[in-house]
């Protein structure tokens, strides 16, 4: 049985939410600097030219990417092994991660009722997925959101007759529906697939999903390529003034489902798509 002391799972949930708001993963930083190069459109060309230079100054200063540092996201991958010692797995995390937004100078934007909208002054809590593994591994990806992005977010409960052009066309229309809110170019998570519950965490799971590595399923890799192709058709452009840069990725996950339903959930996130994936 392997030990980790609840200190350090809040001495890396810290560190995780500080860099993960300041840092841009290299793979969504190259694929920015490549719509660049390849961009046609001047208005856009500039707007991805300034979005470049934000991600240094923000790397260079050890400042926030963007002003809405979100709602913190947590996948925990834990071993069945693995044995937390001195406190509560949960209340490490958002110990975590009230310590991070508080030493980071991050913005707490989260509210401890919905509808009283009071504000709980640390960004606390956080929302956390349980993944439970074999063996003795432990893993924390902390995907902070903002809500520019999460608002413009759709669910669906297709029939099984709507089959994968009905799937296509909700995709298409919740990116279209949302045009320039969601602060475009950005990433489309897609999740297909499971119950009403599953399939929108498999589209949040897509998000955190390095957009250099594509769906291993070959069926799912085709149409995550064909989706981002008729997503860029639509000219919406980075920040919403045309081009051809609407969306730099389109990522899919799947679940077995029921044979009478089809749930389908896009979550879309904006070209700052902030995770920080660590080890203990």
């Amino acid at each position: 049985m392997r030990k980790i002391d609840c200190k350090e799972i809040i001495e890396a949930v810290k560190k995780a939410c500080i860099e993960a708001n300041r840092y841009l993963p290299e793979d969504v930083k190259l694929e920015i600097e490549k719509r660049y190069k390849e961009e046609t459109w001047p208005m856009a060309k500039e707007i991805l030219g300034k979005i470049g230079e934000n991600i240094e100054i923000a790397r260079k200063e050890k400042m926030a990417l963007c002003q809405d540092t979100g709602m913190v996201t947590v996948f925990v991958e834990i071993g069945q092994e693995v044995h937390i010692i001195n406190g509560s797995l949960e209340e490490a995390i958002n110990e975590g991660v009230r310590q991070g937004y508080t030493e980071g100078y991050l913005r707490k934007s989260v509210v401890q009722d919905p509808l009283n909208r009071i504000n709980t002054k640390d960004n606390t809590p956080a929302v956390i997925n349980y993944n439970i593994i074999p063996g003795d591994k432990f893993k924390i990806i902390i995907a902070p959101k903002g809500f520019g992005s999460e608002n413009m977010s759709q669910l669906k409960m297709l029939k099984p007759a709507d089959g994968i052009e009905g799937v296509k066309d909700f995709v298409i229309k919740t990116v279209e529906d949302a045009g320039a809110n969601p602060c475009p170019p950005i990433v489309v998570g897609v999740g297909i697939g499971g119950t009403f519950d599953k399939v929108a965490s498999l589209a949040k799971k897509a998000l955190v999903r390095p957009l250099s590595k594509r769906n291993g399923n070959e069926y799912y890799r085709n149409l995550e390529e064909e989706l981002l192709d008729e997503i860029n058709k639509l000219g919406i452009g980075p920040q919403g003034f045309g081009g051809k840069t609407t969306a730099l990725a389109v990522n899919i996950e799947t679940y077995p489902t029921h044979i009478a339903g089809l749930p389908v959930a896009v979550n879309i996130n904006c070209h700052v798509t902030r995770f920080k994936e660590v080890e203990l």
